[in-house]
């Protein structure tokens, strides 16, 4: 079992350059399911989620080849309908094959999902609106069976609350159903609108009606396409933490600033001086950080996927801050690792309490799931000697290169089996 060992505390200097998002591959690359085409996608970061996508493709019969910086998916011979709990066990992501293979087939057989443990996020959401789609299905040992005996037909469908993976199965599904389709009370996230330019680009007619409200019109055609992916916008605000926390002076690159403004903005509410350029963002971190209240809630508002490491920075503040967590029901388990290394942070439902003036102290710690073993790593940082950061496998499903990257701006740190 790989660990690493971070050697606090050093002000991270230099640039960086963010990868493709994770979140919004994953997505598309089911969708290159709906195609007969060849497919090239670019800015694919190299992580073991987009491995553990790319292997599901090829086991339902996709042709995957990997050149330099881009990936080609042929899918002439794709003909399977079966999508197993091995592959799907450890990423959330592999649902999102049920879609695009009922509107391609209509009928498939996908084993419910893995990932992070990070709460229940029940699938219900996405098999009620393809029902609604002309879907039939049972959940039989692990298993969704799903079947559409008159293909998929377009409909209009309430989401009963707004959920990123069912909004993007919908989209997907609908792109091939046959008539129009209207999906209200939508998410809106940066990678939800790339899946829809990617689908858009290959042959679909998607547009939005308004705020949440997206309308599809079957494609008649689909063309062969090369997309290039996004830039990952958690990975980006991670890296701002980072220097943030520092005191550091970090230009992060290849990114869009508007995408990520909610997090600039609360960053320079905590005393960071941030300066805004075409596609970078730079952050000079401030011994001084003032205490806030955060929630997280859905795009456009403060990103679940960033509350572990905003907690780290806010038990350097100059007073006690509040985050509520309104995503996902158990979301503070680096809660009690923090607390092991110095912090005193107290959990009230699906609030926390975080003192600020803390001095982290190095400790042997275990990851729980991917966003907190990095707030893991961001809290080793700022501690002054050597800790040790155990189970990093859920590191590598999210973060491309994050040793070589915290290396190049200065962080002492190594990986070690």
């Amino acid at each position: 079992m790989q660990k690493l060992e971070v050697f606090g505390a050093n002000r991270l200097k230099g640039y960086v350059k963010i990868s493709g998002s994770k979140n919004a591959s994953l997505p598309i690359l089911a969708a290159t399911l709906l195609s007969n085409k060849k497919v090239i996608l670019k800015n694919l970061p190299k992580v073991r989620d987009i491995e553990t996508m790319l292997t599901l493709l090829k086991s339902l019969g996709s042709k995957v080849r990997v050149n330099k910086n881009q990936t080609i998916i042929d899918n002439i011979k794709q003909k399977k309908k079966f999508a197993s709990y091995n592959l799907v066990k450890t990423m959330r992501a592999g649902i999102l094959v049920l879609g695009p293979l009922l509107a391609k087939y209509g009928s498939a057989k996908v084993s419910l999902p893995g990932g992070c443990a990070i709460g229940t996020r029940p699938v219900d959401i996405h098999l009620k609106a393809l029902s609604k789609l002309g879907v039939n299905y049972k959940i039989d040992q692990g298993y969704v069976i799903a079947k559409a005996p008159k293909g998929l037909r377009g409909n209009k469908i309430h989401f009963s609350k707004i959920s990123v993976g069912a909004t993007e199965n919908l989209i997907i599904a609908a792109s091939l159903a046959k008539g129009t389709t209207i999906l209200s009370n939508c998410a809106i996230e940066p990678e939800i609108k790339d899946l829809i330019n990617f689908l858009n680009k290959m042959g679909s007619k998607i547009i939005w009606i308004s705020k949440r409200k997206i309308k599809i019109i079957g494609a008649t055609e689909i063309k062969d396409i090369s997309y290039s992916v996004m830039f990952d916008r958690i990975e980006a605000g991670t890296y701002l933490v980072a220097a943030a926390i520092t005191e550091g002076n970090l230009k992060v690159q290849n990114v869009i600033p508007e995408i990520i403004k909610t997090e600039i903005n609360i960053l320079k509410k905590l005393g960071s001086k941030i300066t805004i350029k075409k596609n970078e963002v730079q952050i000079i971190g401030n011994k001084k950080i003032k205490s806030m209240k955060i929630k997280t809630a859905p795009y456009p508002g403060f990103p679940t996927d960033l509350q572990a490491q905003i907690m780290v920075l806010l038990c350097k503040a100059n007073k006690s801050s509040i985050i509520q967590e309104n995503i996902f029901e158990n979301r503070f388990m680096h809660v009690a690792e923090l607390n092991r290394m110095g912090a005193a942070i107290l959990i009230k439902g699906n609030k926390a309490i975080v003192e600020g003036k803390i001095d982290f102290a190095p400790a042997e710690l275990m990851a729980t799931d991917l966003r907190a073993s990095v707030s893991l790593i961001l809290a080793a940082l700022t501690a002054k000697g050597k800790s040790v950061i155990n189970r990093i496998y859920h590191l590598d499903r999210g973060y491309e290169d994050i040793e070589k990257k915290l290396k190049k701006i200065g962080a002492k740190i190594r990986r070690i089996n």
